[in-house]
């Protein structure tokens, strides 16, 4: 299965959990899809709230592999870091980050 295919089954996947989902920046109106390159390794992030944390789910796969499902619990003004192993592209991270009521996916420069 290529990691198109892969990257899209983890993006129906998430959008049929949590009911109606939008790509890019998150509000405290409801959950949202992110979607993540690590270079060879691509997926998707949404959260849902939970008792006034946000639970944050990523799917991440590489091409022909097992897809891998992270989770984690994020108050405001908490982060997580995901990357992948240094490689010769080098290491490649992204960071989702809480603030108050929004979540944000962004590139981590590692230089």
């Amino acid at each position: 299965m290529s990691i198109r295919k892969i990257a899209l089954v983890a993006a129906g996947i998430a959008a049929a959990s949590i009911g109606s989902a939008s790509m890019g920046s998150a509000s405290a109106d409801g959950p949202r899809a992110h979607s993540i390159n690590l270079g060879a390794i691509n997926g998707v992030a949404y959260y849902t709230e939970e008792a006034g944390r946000f639970r944050v789910v990523a799917t991440l796969s590489q091409q022909e592999g097992l897809p891998i499902r992270v989770e984690t619990l994020l108050s405001p003004g908490q982060s997580v870091v995901l990357s992948t192993a240094k490689g010769e592209s080098g290491l490649e991270s992204v960071e989702l980050s809480r603030d108050d009521n929004n979540l944000t996916v962004r590139p981590v420069d590692q230089r």
